[in-house]
């Protein structure tokens, strides 16, 4: 058996519609190079930061998923509208499938294992016709507290709405050139930033935790998601609004969070005592100190 027949992509049923879109995303992205522009490369760039770090990071992984801290709702409801121009699908989407991965890492129901494949962890998970979508009932018990909340179940329907608008404006103020570069090129990148996170971030890297699964630290990949790619150290303290726990661990998310806590933005910051990290790590370099270290009101 092939590499390729022993990836689970390849042996389940491929959704044309989602596939279709992949590609059409992935040849505007190379389209892209032939309208080359320093203005708007530049659009592309504040974007990605815009989607991938205040909309996937700040609000989708940290605020939404593991309630690492807290902040004012017109700010939640703003970063989840940015995490929508990821094209990563809505809020109750990606949250319940980052819970059920926290659930089940690695083992039987993790939606986008390692185990079973490369390229299937990565984005062939997505491809498939049984991958997990928002309407799904087996999603629905992940996100009770998202279920309450009027506005997130409203975007969680309507996901594609602010990426749209986004393109037309795009469109109407700068021409195909900052279509291509600010939707196309932009959230291709991006996708493939965090689907990292899922694959080369389980099967590369290093360990510095005991998780009882194949979560890796990865520097590189930390710095294409803005301080994601600290996966081994998410796992060992999920709820931890900074993932980056050693001086040398870049981690722009967290740098974020700790300046809107400064500036009351952001409140019951969660954060791994000095005692949990002694607990649980396997050979840990030297780890920032207090009151880094602390949480926000402790």
């Amino acid at each position: 058996m092939s590499f390729l027949e022993r990836d689970r992509t390849f042996q389940e049923p491929i959704s044309k519609i989602t596939t279709f879109f992949m590609a059409a995303f992935h040849v505007g992205a190379i389209a892209a190079l032939f309208f080359f522009s320093w203005k708007a490369v530049a659009v592309a760039a504040a974007l990605w930061w815009v989607s991938g770090s205040w909309g996937i990071g700040l609000s989708y992984h940290r605020l939404l998923t593991h309630r690492g801290y807290k902040t004012h709702k017109w700010l939640e409801y703003f970063f989840t509208v940015c995490a929508c121009l990821a094209l990563e699908g809505g809020p109750s989407f990606w949250v319940a499938v980052h819970r059920v991965h926290h659930q089940n890492t690695d083992k039987e129901g993790d939606p986008h294992s390692p185990n079973d494949g490369g390229f299937w962890s990565h984005m062939g998970w997505i491809m498939t016709g049984r991958a997990l979508h928002s309407g799904s009932p087996e999603l629905l018990p992940y996100i009770p507290d998202l279920r309450k909340d009027r506005v997130h179940m409203w975007l969680s329907k309507w996901h594609w709405v602010p990426i749209t608008v986004l393109g037309v404006v795009l469109l109407a103020v700068g021409g195909v050139q900052y279509l291509l570069w600010g939707i196309f090129f932009r959230t291709t990148m991006g996708l493939h930033a965090t689907w990292l996170v899922n694959s080369a971030t389980h099967m590369w890297g290093k360990q510095r935790f005991m998780t009882g699964d194949t979560s890796t630290n990865s520097m590189w990949v930390a710095l294409l998601t803005f301080g994601e790619g600290w996966h081994n150290n998410h796992h060992a303290h999920p709820q931890s609004a900074r993932h980056g726990l050693a001086w040398y661990e870049i981690d722009f998310n967290w740098m974020q969070i700790w300046l809107m806590s400064k500036i009351g933005l952001a409140w019951d910051v969660k954060l791994p005592k000095l005692e949990q990290i002694e607990a649980k790590k396997i050979a840990v370099p030297e780890v920032a100190p207090e009151p880094e270290l602390v949480a926000a009101g402790d």
